[in-house]
């Protein structure tokens, strides 16, 4: 008997240690899903035997007249509808294939005259992201945003999709248990993201640079954690490199006193295209949405609880005409306005105490080149002890972020003095043979963090950027205060609040739009009147894969780099992107008109965005539809010509209403890092290319060249001292 425990023992011992090793193999290298690389859910179109070919037929959202109309017939104002038949009679038909009676009898029936559910306000992540899930519990929602669809805080994040390493750093040395319910969620709704986005989103791999030896243990443990807690909603696990390695990987590191590095992966996406999609996807499921109409006053009743608010259409104000006022109905409304919670809460009870404590976050754009394309980097201790972030975006390169205290504005401007902080610590840590200059500063923004206020904090980095849900006296519904990544959550816990307060009666939608363009998805299966939005893919998402870019190049004949662009922007909705592009007149490309000959962005782009997006402003297309003004000021600039000329060929627009766009556009880019001369630039200066040049003080801060100096004047053409483009005492000649 004994002898036979002894064999056994080690045989178990071996046993349980093959399977406990076979288990953490399995785990490190199990198949793993990554967004985009399943085949779409629905497969491109293909030519038939006879050569003909059925592009996709997708669901269109109703007009900005048809929105409007809808807003004023919940209180009762018939006229619009009426109107509205003459307006557009014939046009949606040629567009759907369905007859305008029938679109607009659809209309009667979805919105009688009864008040809204739900009226939003407030066009950002979460103002949409509430219009959306209440949309898809059968609740009648309106969203109305003053501005555009993310012209504030959901443009201007750094474009990332995280859980937040430093807040569970935070959690663990302070035993915060808030800090790691954040972090915990966070992780959970970062991959919901993932699967109802993917062509927006994807993921991440971002180095933590290692100095010393004793921080590697100490960075692995913190990785392997945040692995953990990701746990089926992760995806790859964090990795050590040595230093060669790291080298190899992010080749524009500083050498000295490198270690080696942690690698773990986050998430990343295309913040306002996400916004965007958000909101038209919750249009297409039967929200009334509105950008530039503007709340002016909250309507109570007797007893002083809310019924409604008083809007203007902004729109009317650009085209130089009166904005008409008029009342939504509504039997709950919702703040979801960002930094500007508190005005819309002293609009309800003007001595309403502050809840939003505002932080300024600065980000700069610098050239590709000082990234790799598929590697992020984090610094997690500054030399003031904050973090930055040095991520790949969108072919650039964007760095930051600050972290201050600041007042509240529309559009706020990077000050010189945290670009040149962010600048001074991306030299820290990349090789000193890089020349890190103010002039490779292509843009700047600042974007304000709405933080929830604690009154026992003494500056914004202690602030949880956890979400706070508060009802008024009268009614108002506010949700403040979270981040990009929990959107989703903040917007089901608002709604489920919503439900409450207001006795509000969900239901399954039982004819729900084919949002995929086809008949193989039906995407009202799992509406059932509950929360489903992280199963509610947005538009684009259906027919997206990695590969769907050749079947864009085979059929278009787009240039590589701007069918991936549009695939990676519009998913599906690529294919009409490029069928509003015009012919090059060229052998190749065949079509896509570039507005920029930087970057891939087209004038399909600027058709779409008008007639399916809602872009009411070139500074719409330019920073929020396409991404040009974030990437790029200067060319933004050069690029605002074509953007006017095609959207008033769209809209119509008159030459007064030209020249507004001009003024309001350049204005805008002043606040994306465009030099201070640039502000009074005319049309006929960018056409002239005079918009391009700039005096010696302006050289060194916004060219990213010196002055012409590239050729010797041993090999020049032209006597001595006479090159006019040349002085005999250019620095190459010394």
């Amino acid at each position: 008997m004994a002898t036979s425990h002894r064999l056994l023992r080690p045989i178990l011992y071996t046993s349980a240690a093959a399977i406990a090793g076979g288990g953490a193999l399995y785990y490190v290298y199990r198949p793993l899903k990554i967004p985009g690389s399943d085949p779409a859910s629905v497969p491109p179109p293909r030519y038939t035997d006879d050569g003909r070919f059925s592009p996709p037929h997708f669901p269109l959202v109703k007009t900005r007249g048809e929105q409007i109309a809808d807003l004023k017939k919940s209180s009762g104002t018939h006229s619009a509808i009426n109107t509205l038949r003459g307006a557009t009679k014939g046009v949606l038909g040629s567009l759907t294939g369905t007859k305008d009676d029938e679109l607009v009898e659809g209309a009667d029936k979805q919105n009688d005259a009864e008040p809204y559910d739900l009226l939003v306000i407030g066009g950002g992540a979460t103002g949409a992201g509430i219009a959306l899930d209440a949309a898809t519990r059968g609740l009648k929602v309106a969203m109305v945003e003053r501005e555009d669809f993310a012209s504030g805080t959901s443009s201007k994040s750094t474009k990332l999709v995280h859980g937040g390493v430093r807040y569970l750093e935070k959690a663990v040395w302070d035993l915060d248990y808030n800090q790691y319910k954040l972090v915990k969620e966070a992780l959970r709704e970062r991959k919901y993201f993932l699967d109802t986005a993917p062509h927006l989103s994807s993921w991440l791999p971002i180095m933590i640079p290692v100095q010393k030896w004793w921080q590697a243990p100490y960075f692995w443990a913190g990785t392997k954690f945040y692995d953990f807690l990701a746990g089926a909603e992760g995806i790859e696990s964090s990795y050590f490199l040595t230093k060669s390695r790291a080298l190899d990987a992010f080749p524009m590191l500083k050498k000295e006193n490198l270690f080696g590095a942690l690698v773990y992966y986050d998430g990343a996406h295309n913040d306002s295209r996400m916004n965007v999609s958000i909101a038209m996807t919750a249009a297409l499921y039967g929200a009334t949405v509105l950008n530039y109409m503007e709340v002016t006053e909250l309507e109570k009743d007797a007893s002083g609880k809310l019924v409604g608010a008083k809007v203007k259409d902004r729109v009317q104000e650009k085209n130089g005409q009166k904005a008409q006022e008029f009342s939504i109905k509504a039997k709950g409304i919702i703040n979801a306005t960002g930094p500007f919670t508190d005005a819309i809460r002293k609009m309800d009870e003007p001595q309403v105490p502050e809840i939003v404590a505002p932080s300024s976050g600065v980000h700069v754009i610098l050239p590709g080149y000082y990234s790799p394309s598929k590697m992020g980097l984090i610094d997690p201790k500054t030399s003031d002890g904050r973090v930055i972030f040095f991520l790949p975006w969108q072919g650039n390169t964007i760095a930051g972020t600050t972290d201050a205290p600041t007042a509240i504005s529309q559009n706020p401007i990077a000050g010189e003095e945290e670009i040149s902080w962010i600048l001074s610590e991306i030299r820290g840590y990349l090789s000193p043979d890089l020349n890190v200059r103010r002039g490779d500063v292509l843009a700047a923004w600042s974007g304000i963090r709405p933080l929830v206020k604690d009154p026992h904090s003494k500056n914004t980095e202690s602030l949880v950027r956890s979400h706070l849900i508060t009802v008024s006296d009268s009614g108002l519904l506010t949700c403040a205060g979270g981040k990009w990544t929990t959107y989703r959550q903040m917007a089901e816990e608002a709604v489920d609040e919503a439900i409450k307060r207001y006795s509000l009666q969900t239901s399954p939608l039982l004819h729900a739009p084919r949002v995929s363009g086809s008949e193989m998805i039906d995407d009202a299966a799992p509406l059932d009147g509950a929360c489903q939005t992280h199963q509610v893919r947005l538009i684009g998402a259906h027919g997206y894969s990695n590969t769907l870019f050749i079947n864009l190049i085979q059929h278009f004949g787009l240039e590589s780099i701007v069918a991936q662009h549009l695939t990676e922007s519009y998913g599906d909705r690529a294919w009409t992107v490029a069928a509003l592009s015009a012919p090059t007149e060229q052998r190749y490309p065949v079509r896509g008109l570039k507005i920029s000959a930087l970057y891939p962005f087209i004038d399909g782009e600027i058709r779409y965005a008008v007639r399916h997006e809602y872009a009411q402003t070139a500074v719409d297309v330019l920073a929020r539809r396409t991404r040009l003004a974030f990437l790029n000021a200067q060319a933004a600039l050069e690029a605002l010509p074509t953007v006017i000329d095609l959207m008033s060929e769209e809209l119509n627009w008159d030459r007064k209403r030209q020249e507004k766009e001009w003024r309001d556009t350049v204005q805008f880019l002043a606040s994306m890092g465009l030099a201070k001369s640039k502000l009074g630039v005319t049309r006929r200066d960018v056409e002239s290319g005079k918009a391009g040049e700039y005096d010696e003080h302006e050289q060194k801060l916004y060219s990213r060249h010196d002055r012409p100096a590239d050729m010797m004047e041993s090999d020049s053409k032209f006597s001595s001292g006479q090159n006019p483009i040349m002085a005999t005492n250019s620095p190459v000649n010394r």
